[in-house]
């Protein structure tokens, strides 16, 4: 068995009794980071085997995890926050375990786009969520792609490129278009800044230094 683990975003009580369950009781944890799940796991007293999964090494570790899922163990695959496979890594793993016929169980739970959606004041009932934007090559054919996108836009961006991600979207859609800006979420500084993209841009030129990670919701085209 391999099951898919949320775990939180910020805030250490944003987790489900059956996601703790499952945690103690598998035969290994998966993470992406294994300093960074030892945090969480120890304040809930969860000793479980740890063994690192992320993006440097998901393809040689994938085949190993399968093969033991295979020999009869059960694995969780938790990434350091949120829902594994979002903008994280588990895809890989997944596809692997499928294909060799293992059980796959996702557990519902924390990922930061969907309290930054239905907090923006934007529509919700259609959405596209594009996650990060190329950093270089192919960032500005993505955001053109995004001109004529009629569904409410959903990116994740990180705090040092947050003013370069809003000049591009203003030089694309327009300093009209409304936002919002999402920055930690459920943690005890969390932010939902709204407004036109303009307005935004000129709020955080102002600002210091923006920490955090940060979620963008942006109005479709009219």
């Amino acid at each position: 068995m391999l099951y898919l683990v949320p775990t939180p975003i910020g805030n250490l009580e944003d987790v489900t009794l059956r996601a703790l369950r499952i945690l103690a009781e598998v035969d290994l944890i998966a993470c992406e980071d294994t300093r960074t799940s030892g945090v969480f796991l120890n304040h809930y007293n969860i000793e479980t085997q740890r063994t690192s999964f992320h993006i440097h090494n998901e393809h040689a570790k994938a085949k190993r995890l399968v093969e033991r899922m295979q020999a009869g163990e059960s694995i969780a695959l938790v990434t350091d926050a949120g829902t594994p496979g979002i903008s994280d890594p588990g895809f890989l793993l997944v596809r692997e375990a499928i294909a060799a016929g293992i059980r796959v169980e996702a557990l519902p739970g924390a990922t930061a786009f969907v309290p930054a959606l239905v907090a923006s004041g934007l529509p919700t009932d259609r959405f596209v969520f594009e996650g990060f934007l190329p950093q270089k090559k192919g960032r500005q054919t993505r955001i053109k792609a995004l001109i004529d996108e009629s569904r409410t836009i959903v990116l994740y961006e990180s705090p040092h490129r947050l003013m370069k991600l809003l000049t591009q979207l203003i030089e694309h859609l327009g300093e009209t278009r409304q936002a919002a800006v999402g920055r930690e979420l459920t943690k005890k500084f969390e932010e939902v800044r709204r407004g036109t993209l303009g307005e935004l841009l000129a709020w955080y030129a102002e600002q210091p230094k923006v920490k955090g990670e940060i979620v963008v919701v942006i109005d479709g085209a009219p």
